[in-house]
């Protein structure tokens, strides 16, 4: 009693078909599909991601700070304008 025999399989089959008809069938087995594939990659990204960030990448040589401009008249210097405190 407890399995399926190919007559109740054939009886679901039906009622689906009946129920989403059968054009809309094929566009979900399609995006079903298409959902499977993007799963797959993610996981295997996330995999990929994992296997990087044990093992550290070779530390690269530090990069050069740009040598500030020079201002415009030598005799001004570059102070920074605040407002004043109003507490």
């Amino acid at each position: 009693m407890g399995a399926m025999s190919p007559w109740h399989w054939a009886i679901v089959a039906l009622v689906v078909v009946i129920l989403f008809g059968s054009k809309k069938l094929p566009d979900a087995a399609r995006g079903l599909g298409r959902s499977l594939r993007i799963f797959k990659s993610e996981v295997k990204e996330m995999q990929n991601d994992g296997a990087t960030t044990a093992a550290p990448a070779p530390a690269a040589p530090p990069a050069e700070l740009p040598s500030p401009a020079p201002a415009a008249d030598p005799t001004q210097s570059a102070v920074t304008h605040t407002e004043p405190r109003t507490s």
